[in-house]
């Protein structure tokens, strides 16, 4: 039995995708290479294994009969961890999932983002609508992602382990410490990048254009925000995942089926 819960999860060994700044992507596929793509970009602190491979969401696209391209965002995974903030612009993100796509020539392609990667996501999917068909953007929070994470705090835990009395910042350390290799320098570093970027917040006046599901948990914080953000979508559908919070959701069954039926389109 374990070593068939090792082969259900097992992650492929990472191609590296040279992106701005001369930064390293983790990058790992799955499938036919000519199979329609789906590309899976994970949350603040996690990886393509955590949020896409341990929840079953690539076994269940690749069984459907997807070429799927997983990303580990810079700072996070296998991927290489700089710890300046200008390399964290959502723009920067937004181009590092472009110049995989162009690496891997894929001209057309399907999106699924979680948190952080649905931040992104919101983001390609504007910069990149002739390729983008349609995305599914999980727990996108309206605002500057990570703004209420206090920065200090985390830099004198980083530093010398002083406490962190912050209740949200502690949920932010924790979920940072429960991935192995996690640099909180590096995470530090695109959360000051994310807040510097703050003039290209998600403006429902610039919403994606192509079918966009959007899910968020019913009892995460940022679930009202979802759905102004999916009401300013044209072509949005809106899925709320039964008793979920933010840093559970992606387990969800009900959420994978959904997404699964969705980009299936």
């Amino acid at each position: 039995m374990v070593t068939l819960l090792s082969a259900l999860t097992d992650l492929p060994q990472p191609q590296y995708v040279e992106v701005g700044e001369g930064v390293a992507l983790a990058t790992y596929s799955w499938g036919e290479l000519d199979a329609p793509a789906v590309v899976l970009v994970h949350g603040f602190a996690s990886s393509t294994a955590d949020t896409w491979v341990h929840t079953g969401w690539v076994r269940m696209l690749e069984r459907e009969g997807f070429r799927i391209l997983g990303i580990d965002q810079r700072g996070h995974g296998a991927s290489q961890k700089p710890h300046d903030p200008a390399g964290y612009a959502v723009r920067s993100l937004a181009r590092d999932v472009e110049t995989v796509l162009d690496t891997f020539l894929i001209d057309e392609a399907r999106y699924a983002g979680y948190s952080l990667g649905a931040r992104v996501g919101w983001q390609v999917a504007q910069d990149l609508g002739d390729r983008v068909t349609r995305a599914v953007l999980g727990g996108v929070p309206d605002g500057i992602p990570l703004d209420r994470l206090d920065i200090e705090q985390v830099r004198r835990y980083a530093d010398d382990g002083t406490a962190v009395t912050d209740p949200v910042t502690q949920n932010y350390i924790a979920l940072a410490e429960r991935v192995p290799g996690n640099d909180l320098h590096a995470l530090l570093a695109l959360a000051k990048g994310m807040r510097d970027s703050r003039s290209i917040d998600p403006d429902p006046a610039h919403a994606p254009q192509q079918p966009v599901m959007f899910a968020t948990g019913s009892a995460d914080a940022v679930l009202e925000g979802s759905r102004r953000l999916a009401a300013a979508a044209p072509q949005s559908t809106f899925f709320e995942i039964p008793g979920r919070h933010h840093f559970n959701a992606p387990g969800s069954k009900a959420f994978r089926l959904a997404a699964l039926e969705f980009l299936q389109g």
